[in-house]
């Protein structure tokens, strides 16, 4: 067996010789490699890097060799990060498939579902969203309505989700369907199902950012094979809590918070101006100081849960945590930001704005969701409340 120094070497050697140059550079978000069969690759280079991590199976190192995943161990993945980081590498897939359903799949499927499905997640060529939040089941997501009736050989699901992340460019969505109208968390279950099915219709929402990264997505009489219900009817719910978690701890770890300080010297050095190679506004200058430092304690947290979650094999309610701190954090990022930008802060469009201070704008406003998406603020404290500190729901 070799070396995990020999693994080391290896890797190294390898992502020199097929990591291409251009994805050795900081990524913007048009080149963000979502994968898919309607996925479009800004940078042909993006395509290529994907194929060839995926070959390897490293889009997903530590899943088994059996559904495509790279079989490493966690010590042989902290390599394979530590390598990719040392030449600055561009993580090679972005994926729901990969950061939530995968690792439920892996969980909770039938030995069919997981070679029908890991294979296509671990290469991108399946994009997957997610089917939770509904008009009148949002922070109370255990009061949704998408039902989903049983016809022998199929379920037939009508009804409405919203906040659907990019369902008009995934391939298939994992949902949360009502097969029980008597009970509320025990009367649902998850399916999985083709978004090319008919009567499924996916509408963009348009953001104040002028984004449309979600959906409003609408079922109307969607046939699904029973073959494709994951766990147990009615054994929904504790699939969703499951992948709620897994949600939180890669929204956190991944998204919103952790290394913005040299972006805000940057941008406060530009707008505001030096003094003896210092930000020349004191004030700002200390607070944007005190973001690092929390920025640099908070990316610290993120890495010991996750090593302790890796260890002890679980994920942890303390991602509840790790979720509310990394929304307050990015959002406190952008308030700074368009502060040290003063009125250049202010534009929408037009002459007097570059397009970088355009970006931070609608940066800042898309930051604003940031303590809704995947589970409000409020609803993680509740989770922290009972869950961690072990207080009791007076009512």
């Amino acid at each position: 067996m070799a070396s995990l120094e020999d693994f080391r070497a290896e890797t190294r050697t390898w992502l020199e010789a097929n990591c291409p140059a251009s994805m050795r550079t900081p990524m913007t978000g048009e080149e963000t490699p979502w994968g898919g069969r309607k996925g479009k690759f800004k940078n042909p280079d993006s395509k290529i890097w994907l194929d060839r991590m995926a070959a390897k199976g490293w889009t997903a190192p530590t899943w088994p060799k059996a559904y495509g995943g790279g079989g490493l161990t966690r010590e042989e993945a902290k390599v394979l990060d530590q390598e990719m980081a040392r030449i600055k590498a561009r993580p090679a897939l972005f994926s729901f498939g990969i950061w939530m359903l995968g690792p439920v799949l892996l969980e909770y499927a039938t030995e069919e579902q997981k070679l029908a499905h890991l294979p296509g997640i671990i290469s991108g060529e399946t994009r997957w969203c997610q089917g939770y939040s509904e008009p009148g089941a949002g922070s109370d997501l255990a009061a949704l309505q998408t039902r989903a009736e049983d016809k022998g050989d199929h379920y037939l699901i009508n009804g409405q989700k919203v906040w659907t992340s990019y369902a008009d460019q995934a391939d298939w969505i994992f949902c949360l369907v009502r097969t029980d109208n008597t009970k509320k968390h025990e009367g649902i279950s998850f399916v999985l199902f083709d978004m090319t099915s008919p009567g499924v219709e996916p509408r963009p929402i348009k953001l104040i950012s002028g984004e449309s990264p979600f959906c409003e997505t609408f079922f109307t009489d969607v046939k699904v094979p029973k073959a494709q219900l994951v766990g147990k009817l009615n054994g929904g719910w504790e699939i969703a809590k499951r992948l709620l978690q897994y949600e939180r701890q890669n929204i956190s770890a991944g998204g919103f918070g952790g290394a913005a300080g040299l972006e805000l010297e940057e941008v406060a050095r530009g707008h505001v101006g030096e003094d003896n190679g210092q930000i020349a506004d004191a004030d700002l200058r200390g607070r944007i100081a005190a973001h690092k430092m929390d920025a640099k304690a908070f990316a610290l947290t993120v890495r010991r849960v996750e090593q302790e979650s890796k260890a002890g094999g679980t994920i942890s309610p303390a991602t509840s945590i790790i979720k509310y701190a990394a929304a307050k954090l990015n959002q406190d990022k952008y308030e700074l930001l368009i502060e040290s930008m003063g009125h250049q802060g202010l534009g929408w469009d037009g002459e007097g704005f570059d397009k970088d201070e355009l970006r931070e704008t609608r940066a800042w406003l898309r930051s604003k969701g940031n303590s809704i998406e995947g589970g409000t603020s409020e609803i993680n404290l509740n989770v922290v409340a009972k869950r961690v500190l072990g207080l009791l729901d007076h009512q």
